[in-house]
């Protein structure tokens, strides 16, 4: 009768390792998919992050254009004003020898 427990015991025992080894490997393989999982929803963030920043450069870049554009019509708009204007006329003696 003893020996039937000692072999219950000893077949029992690799059962016990193996469900202890599957165990290991599973909780391995749960913190692997935790930390994928973890990697996927940080490059979503910085992808919609490159986004919002990359439609804000679109922006001021569209806006730096805008304000070229006006300080063009506004310096062909002074400048007219001067050359219409005697008090800003040339006193370039060279000129005035012709």
């Amino acid at each position: 009768h003893r020996a039937r427990k000692l072999s219950s015991r000893v077949e029992r025992a690799p059962s016990t390792m193996m469900n202890a080894d599957m165990d290991a490997v599973e909780a391995e393989n749960q913190v692997e998919l935790e930390e994928k999982t973890r990697l996927i929803n940080q490059v979503l963030e910085l992808q919609h992050t490159l986004e919002d920043l990359s439609a804000r450069v679109d922006a001021v870049k569209e806006e730096n254009l805008k304000l070229k554009s006006e300080n063009q019509v506004l310096g062909q708009y002074i400048e007219n004003l001067m050359s219409a204007s005697s008090v800003f006329q040339t006193t370039d003696t060279k000129s005035k020898r012709k």
